[in-house]
């Protein structure tokens, strides 16, 4: 896992485009990435802070989660894999209920492709979502 955060730090390092990109950390460029995966995928629902209360929020059956409040919901333990699980949602996570939100593994496959190395990055991007999650907690 580790040795693919690593492969798609150096890749977005190399996509940087600006000076200020170009010299940030690794782990700056990814909290960078992350934070622009969740508005694009994550903030029509859960809102820009994580917090639940995104524009569509109202028009759900369901009501999205505070993302801030992951691990204080789980004795201050921040659950990697269960998160990754649900984001990926390829799998069935009998514990996560009803499927309400989209299956964002299969959507990211679709664009990057289905096979050994689309996978691969799709589980990046998932990867860099829960890290980017670490990050907002409360």
């Amino acid at each position: 896992m580790k040795r693919l955060l690593l492969i798609l730090s150096f890749a977005l390092l190399a996509s940087a485009t600006n000076a200020s990109e170009r010299n940030a950390a690794p782990s700056e460029l990814l909290a960078s990435f992350g934070r622009a995966q969740f508005v694009e995928h994550c903030a029509s629902c859960h809102g820009m802070k994580g917090r639940g209360d995104g524009p569509a929020a109202t028009s759900l059956k369901i009501a999205p989660a505070d993302l801030t409040r992951i691990a204080t919901r789980r004795d201050g333990i921040f659950p990697d894999g269960d998160i990754a699980a649900i984001i990926d949602g390829r799998t069935e996570v009998a514990a996560h209920g009803s499927r309400a939100m989209p299956v964002w593994g299969r959507d990211f496959s679709a664009r990057l492709g289905e096979d050994d190395i689309g996978d691969q990055l799709t589980r990046g991007r998932v990867l860099i979502l829960v890290e980017y999650l670490k990050t907002i907690q409360r």
